[in-house]
């Protein structure tokens, strides 16, 4: 269950933890000199890059864009812009495939 607020570039979202992980996150602050949301958000942002970095998890982000599930920024967020801008090349000649058939066969 979650629940957001959006405030100046940030979101609230409260989650449930078990509490043996909250535990362990609030001694890896208080050893590390940071807060929870700040060691959380860094564990995130990790995991994130880690997932970005499978080919698997590209394809199925590639595959939400192109049922149109996420946009284009959402996109290249997590694939990176050239890549993005490619797929989005592929999107718009796939989008255009009957419009582009018949074009080219009244040529």
């Amino acid at each position: 269950m979650y629940n957001v607020c959006t405030d100046m570039g940030t979101k609230r979202v409260n989650v449930r933890l078990p509490e043996e992980l909250v535990t362990r996150a609030d001694i890896a602050a208080e050893v590390t000199h940071k807060n929870r949301t700040e060691l959380l958000v860094e564990a995130l942002r990790q995991y994130l890059e880690e997932k970005g970095e499978e080919e698997s998890f590209r394809e199925a982000v590639v595959e939400l864009y192109l049922q149109d599930e996420i946009d284009f920024d959402a996109l290249a967020d997590v694939i990176g812009t050239r890549d993005a801008e490619a797929v989005r090349a592929s999107k718009d000649v796939l989008d255009r495939g009957p419009d582009l058939a018949d074009e080219l066969a009244d040529q």
